[in-house]
């Protein structure tokens, strides 16, 4: 990278807030940090961080850079890829973010053939629901995230990927039902397995029950856990249901460890989207949408 690189400890720092975890992210020692940011102040003539004790937080000086700096590292790396481009090659760093499901069940083989395409562009991925998956965008601690559920931010662009069905689930162990299809209201007094709050995937159950009469709170949630596959494992060895993106129980429907139980009168569509800031530029997420929306079609 071509900035200065007291900017980047100074980022780093203002990150993690603290010295000795920025150090080691940078691969320099501690007293190393310190006469950067030392210097840094000096040449500013301000103050970037206080510190208490051995906690540290930023001055008013050191979050109007911290939000400079962020800017000015968007643009280097535009730079970076659009000089690149030039060379009729792509290279720079995709900081990507994904829910739980999407990061689990439908990027990686995408990310794998991206990587044989794209060898010199390295792609971070942050995994969250996709309430924390928006926030990190509008943090603009990732360039892009791929997220499920019905929110729309109206700072953010949103993109449809790919289209899913949530569907719900039980073990071929499971006594409890047995004809392979239920009636909504009955859903009251199957024990469920549900995601947690801010969970798109909770979101679009909640928003497709409410259209068929039921409220959310009104189902026997036996827990909430946070993620696919502990919710399947835990529904795998319990008698148990729940609703899971058809995506996750692929390998399970075919061995015939579990299957869809039909709730009458009930379809759960929904789709995965891109999102990604209004006015950012789309050097490098442009392509990686470009790219995966290509793979699955």
């Amino acid at each position: 990278m071509i900035f200065d690189f007291r900017l980047q400890v100074f980022h780093t720092i203002a990150r993690r807030l603290n010295f000795t975890k920025a150090a080691s992210e940078l691969f320099i020692s501690q007293p190393a940090v310190t006469k950067h940011i030392h210097e840094l102040e000096n040449q500013l003539k301000i103050k970037l961080f206080e510190r208490t004790g051995s906690k540290i937080k930023l001055t008013q000086a050191g979050e109007i850079l911290l939000t400079h700096a962020e800017q000015i590292f968007e643009i280097y790396r535009n730079i970076e890829f659009d000089i690149n481009s030039l060379a009729n090659r792509q290279s720079g760093i995709l900081r990507l973010g994904a829910s739980t499901t999407n990061a689990q069940y439908i990027l990686p083989p995408i990310l794998a053939a991206f990587h044989k395409k794209f060898p010199e562009i390295r792609i971070t991925l942050t995994i969250n629901n996709t309430e924390q998956i928006e926030q990190a965008l509008q943090n603009k601690e990732i360039d892009l995230g791929v997220i499920e559920g019905y929110s729309k931010n109206a700072g953010i662009k949103y993109t449809q990927f790919l289209k899913d069905e949530i569907v719900l689930v039980s073990s071929t162990k499971n006594p409890v039902i047995k004809s392979g299809s239920v009636r909504p209201e009955q859903l009251k007094q199957i024990p469920l397995l549900l995601r947690e709050p801010g969970s798109g995937t909770l979101e679009v159950i909640s928003h497709a029950l409410k259209l068929a009469g039921i409220n959310i709170s009104e189902l026997s949630n036996e827990m909430q856990l946070g993620g696919s596959e502990s919710m399947k494992l835990y529904m795998l060895h319990s008698n148990c249901m729940a609703f899971l993106s058809v995506h996750a129980v692929l390998k399970e429907l075919q061995n015939k460890e579990c299957y869809i139980v039909d709730v009458e009168g009930l379809t759960i569509n929904r789709y995965f989207y891109f999102a990604i800031l209004h006015g950012q530029p789309e050097t490098l997420p442009e392509l990686f949408i470009r790219f995966a929306s290509h793979f699955v079609r």
